[in-house]
């Protein structure tokens, strides 16, 4: 194997590692709605307002903030925090 091939097979080593683990932060874009493995531990896949984002996980209200409902998240068994609708 030559150096360049080398440097190149180290860096994309290395740049596997720093995608594993922690999954995209609460409120950041995600894929697939219910996907495990896709959000950071005690957060879910699921739609908030127009897009897909990691939600924080719930089992009942008062796991969430005030403004927010746990609901279920389609394609799983998980519930997820969602921004309250304003519809007054």
């Amino acid at each position: 194997m030559n150096t360049t091939s080398l440097r190149v097979t180290i860096l994309l080593f290395f740049a596997s590692l720093a995608s594993c683990g922690g999954g995209a932060k609460l409120g950041e874009a995600c894929d697939v709605e219910g996907q495990d493995g896709e959000c950071e531990d005690g957060a879910i896949c699921g739609k908030s307002a127009e897009s897909t984002q990691c939600l924080k996980a719930c089992v009942e209200q008062s796991d969430c903030p005030a403004d927010h409902e746990c609901n279920g998240v389609s394609g799983s068994s998980v519930k997820g925090c969602r921004l309250k609708d304003d519809k007054k």
